[in-house]
């Protein structure tokens, strides 16, 4: 049985530029080894709003203050439901408990689709997903990623 998949992920910015994560390289999890949003899973139960408030105090320790939905995308197989919260606290004040690296990525590493990673010294791409959403963020639009 293939059952569609709802996530809840975090637009997070702090002044011009956008938390990410570089998720791990883990060839069962999705888009292994990019850069993508902080976020996950909705638990049984959960509003979509809760699921991304726990996620983010799950992966990075951090208890957004303010947290505004922004958009759903639906796809086939996962339906994304994305949020924004500004980071408040100082990245040095971020535990990363998934992930193997995260970043400010200001809007040119955005367009690019790629951002270095000085953890692991190399560049990596964004998710194509992740990109499309935060071009739809900082442009002030919607787009159809079921395609990407």
């Amino acid at each position: 049985m293939n059952q569609t998949k709802e996530v809840a992920i975090a637009i997070i910015t702090q002044g011009h530029n956008f938390l990410m994560q570089l998720r791990d390289d883990l060839p069962d999890i999705y888009y292994p080894g990019q850069w993508g949003f902080f976020g996950g899973h909705i638990d049984l139960g959960e509003t979509p709003a809760i699921a991304v408030h726990r996620e983010l105090i799950e992966e990075i320790g951090f208890a957004a203050p303010e947290i505004k939905f922004f958009h759903t995308y639906p796809s086939p197989g996962v339906i994304r439901h994305v949020f924004h919260t500004p980071l408040t606290i100082p990245t040095s004040q971020l535990i990363l408990t998934e992930g193997q690296d995260f970043g400010l990525l200001g809007e040119a590493e955005i367009r690019q689709g790629q951002c270095y990673s000085s953890k692991i010294n190399q560049i990596r791409t964004l998710g194509k997903p992740h990109q499309r959403i935060l071009l739809d963020f900082i442009e002030g639009t919607i787009s159809d990623i079921s395609q990407l």
